[in-house]
């Protein structure tokens, strides 16, 4: 109960931003502003808050092996999912491509961010965000070639953001943080700072949450057609059974700290990310295949993922 107690305020939120976009007091036309807020201003606010002073993010290992395993997993997620399109019976390539990157990519940012600031350390919370560099990586480039079936051209740009910014300066200042203590004026002023930031970065998760819903909502009418049931069935089968049981797996044997075992749990707990809704109608996909992926896993993943981190934690011998 404890943690589907912390699962359901998140997908409340989603809900709350489908109705405001259903009664039109969130409009499509504030979407970009409040995009740009969100990314730009208040995810680096969270992100400073979460890395600065966090014991977690000076030990050597916190810092390279997180993006890895971030990395490799969307390689073997996707990759698997891929394996199993034939069963769902869709017809272009471009359906089938769309069925395997939102299937196999986890909602890695404002769904497990909130559960790992309610169920863990703020350890955990600092080795997420170095986690998702590595799968932003991968999103934004073979992700993004591999939807759009050419090359990745220009990709790159795409990854150079805000939020790494933010972390890549925490990081160095966390680190330094350590050898250095700055003057007492100096102290002093980052602190006035830093609440500030504080209060901004409380604000990054429902913002984007509300967004998320909103995004649903626009594309809800889309979602039948096509081959709805074949696409549900293996899109839960390969999200939220598949690749919950390699990734917990993965958490109890591979030798890391306990903080990135967390992360990993919590991974492969989650369902698919919105995001490949609408990089799919920009890249040559298919946003239905997209939503009905998305929507499926996440209503199902209400109930599954409370259940995949409690048995993940106690295999991987977290709890």
């Amino acid at each position: 109960m404890t943690l589907f107690s912390a699962v359901v305020p998140v997908f409340g939120l989603m809900v709350a931003g489908f109705g405001m976009r259903r009664v039109r007091w969130l409009t499509a036309e504030a979407d970009q502003s409040l995009l740009r807020i969100c990314v730009n201003v208040l995810l680096p606010s969270l992100i400073f808050e979460s890395v600065l002073g966090n014991e977690a993010l000076r030990r050597p290992e916190n810092l390279w092996l997180p993006p890895l395993v971030g990395v490799v997993t969307v390689l073997v997620s996707v990759g698997l999912a891929w394996l199993v399109t034939g069963l769902t019976k869709l017809e272009t390539p471009g359906e089938r491509r769309t069925f395997a990157l939102t299937t196999g990519l986890q909602n890695y940012g404002y769904i497990p961010l909130p559960l790992c600031i309610l169920l863990f350390d703020p350890g955990t919370v600092g080795v997420l965000l170095v986690h998702n560099v590595g799968v932003e990586i991968m999103l934004w480039t073979v992700g993004i070639a591999f939807l759009s079936g050419g090359g990745w051209r220009g990709s790159w740009k795409r990854i150079i953001n805000a939020p790494l910014v933010a972390l890549l300066l925490a990081l160095a200042l966390n680190v330094i943080g350590q050898h250095i203590s700055p003057p007492p004026l100096i102290h002093e002023a980052g602190l006035m700072a830093m609440t500030g930031i504080h209060w901004l970065g409380q604000c990054a998760i429902p913002l984007a949450l509300l967004m998320i819903g909103a995004i649903i909502a626009d594309h809800i009418s889309e979602i039948h057609g096509g081959r709805f049931g074949r696409v549900v069935v293996m899109a839960l089968a390969v999200r939220l059974l598949a690749l919950p049981i390699l990734f917990m797996l993965l958490a109890k044997y591979l030798p890391c700290s306990i903080e990135l075992k967390r992360v990993i749990v919590v991974e492969g707990a989650m369902a698919s990310a919105v995001l490949p809704i609408a990089l799919s109608k920009h890249y040559g996909g298919d946003p239905r295949t997209a939503l009905q992926v998305v929507l499926s896993t996440s209503l199902a993943g209400l109930v599954t993922i409370p259940l995949w981190i409690k048995w993940g934690c106690h295999f991987a011998g977290l709890w």
